[in-house]
């Protein structure tokens, strides 16, 4: 395990190296989640690609800091590892918070970004109702109150019915989240709108999303994408809302056709 102090917070990250000129995508993960969501992601692309994995503050191994967050306060974290590990011109994945973090990311600090991938996310997630709803059913309850209803949202009829044990492990993770950490993040969500910023992304992005999606469904990743300049969309099939999960080879594969006509000219490789 790998940890270091960015903004006050301890964070817990990943980096797995690859040759020299090899692309570096950093993944930034979902609500309640950690980065071990990404694993069968990563093991499709370790080796040809270098990756960097990291848990946002609030979530996984980092601290918890000082809840309420902002989405600044998510972005100036992802800025913050990048600067430590010494790269420049990433390649950003982000599911959903994750990918307002990205798009916050190359909003403020586009010298370190080569291109996006944006998963099962938008410009603008939820509504302030909702999102006080939540935050307000937490304080209450628990993560524990709303579980279920997530994982309706976060996987297919089909995942939740036929794979009974994972669905209780990604049960364990969401709800073992510090409350203060997802409602935290919940805040931060609740008043972010990237719409202006969306318009202005010049770099390449994929904007990728699962079609049984229930919390960024297709209509609204579509949405983001024709606000992107360019922007290719690729709805992923008998995909809940972390395709990443569900449909790791797909997702893999996506990244894979995304990154490669890039080319890794600019990129610098971590060691």
């Amino acid at each position: 395990m790998q940890f270091s102090t960015i903004n006050g917070i301890n964070m817990h990250f990943q980096m797995i190296g690859a040759p020299e000129g090899r692309p570096v995508i950093v993944f930034s993960n979902s609500l309640g989640t950690d980065f071990r969501i990404w694993r069968d992601v990563i093991v499709r692309l370790a080796g040809d690609y270098a990756v960097v994995l990291y848990d946002k503050r609030g979530h996984g191994l980092s601290d918890l800091g000082n809840p309420p967050y902002t989405l600044d306060d998510h972005v100036g974290d992802l800025e913050g590892l990048i600067d430590l590990l010494g790269v420049s011109n990433v390649i950003v994945c982000g599911l959903s918070v994750g990918g307002l973090i990205a798009q916050g990311l190359y909003a403020r600090r586009p010298d370190l970004v080569q291109a996006l991938i944006l998963c099962d996310t938008a410009s603008r997630i939820g509504t302030e109702e909702m999102w006080d709803a939540r935050i307000a059913a937490i304080e209450k309850g628990g993560i524990e109150s709303i579980a279920d209803s997530v994982l309706e949202r976060w996987f297919p009829a089909a995942f939740r019915s036929g794979q009974v044990a994972d669905l209780a492990g990604y049960r364990n993770m969401l709800c073992r989240t510090p409350s203060a950490g997802y409602a935290g993040t919940c805040s931060a969500i609740r008043n972010a709108d990237l719409t202006a910023e969306a318009r202005r992304i010049q770099v390449p992005t994929l904007c990728v999303v699962g079609e049984e999606d229930g919390s960024t469904p297709p209509d609204l990743v579509g949405a983001l994408a024709k606000l992107v300049p360019g922007a290719l969309f690729q709805p992923i099939p008998k995909a809940g809302h972390l395709p990443c999960i569900d449909q790791p080879v797909i997702l893999a594969e996506a990244i894979k056709a995304f990154v490669d006509p890039i080319g890794s000219r600019h990129g610098q490789p971590i060691h």
